[in-house]
């Protein structure tokens, strides 16, 4: 039997990952420009007519396969974030209309962004594996030996290139996202991260 504490992991797994696309729909109705793998994931639907969350559970189908030549190791976390994800982000933009006036769209932007760090937070806490993306950074990393930041950076540039080129949405909501997503997952992942704690010693000291 699952004990309470993998169930309430589970929970928090499955609820970060819902509100990551709930998020990213949120942003895109901003209309001001969005993250880097979102940006690719909007270009590949414009070009193919595919709907977002589709595209977004391809790309993620994609990254993982990526993981096989670097011998990385996918958990549940890390399965159910490429098959939760789009559906989630696609639910939101059904729901959501596109934001009307800068005002509408830097309130929308903004919600999207911390909802975005506050579901990171969640799900990569839960810890039950890293997203595909994240899992595609540290494998690199440890067959290059290239710092982290720099292999995070080349890939975010990579996606965000080619989604550009396809039509995706860039401007000054991805050079925000670019800035700030950083400091505000240094809030959020330690408040959720559920890291089993060692057992309080028995013995006499």
């Amino acid at each position: 039997m699952p004990s309470l504490m993998s169930v309430s992991r589970l929970l928090q797994l499955l609820l970060g990952l819902f509100l990551f696309g709930i998020a990213s729909s949120l942003m895109i109705r901003a209309g001001i420009g969005i993250a880097p793998w979102d940006v690719l994931g909007q270009g590949i639907s414009l070009r193919s007519g595919w709907g977002f969350g589709l595209v977004t559970n391809l790309v993620g189908i994609c990254v993982l396969l990526m993981w096989l030549p670097l011998r990385q190791r996918p958990g549940l976390g890390t399965v159910l974030n490429v098959l939760l994800i789009g559906p989630s982000a696609q639910l939101g933009l059904n729901l959501l209309p596109a934001a009307q006036g800068l005002l509408w769209q830097l309130l929308l932007f903004a919600a999207g962004l911390v909802l975005l760090a506050i579901a990171t937070g969640l799900y990569i806490g839960a810890r039950f594996g890293p997203g595909p993306r994240d899992g595609l950074m540290t494998g690199l990393h440890a067959r290059t030996g290239w710092a982290i930041w720099k292999v995070r950076t080349l890939i975010e540039t990579c996606a965000l290139a080619v989604g550009w080129w396809l039509g995706g949405n860039v401007g000054w909501g991805t050079l925000a996202f670019a800035l700030l997503i950083g400091p505000l997952c240094g809030v959020t992942l330690p408040l959720f991260d559920r890291q089993p704690r060692p057992a309080a010693s028995t013995s006499a000291t």
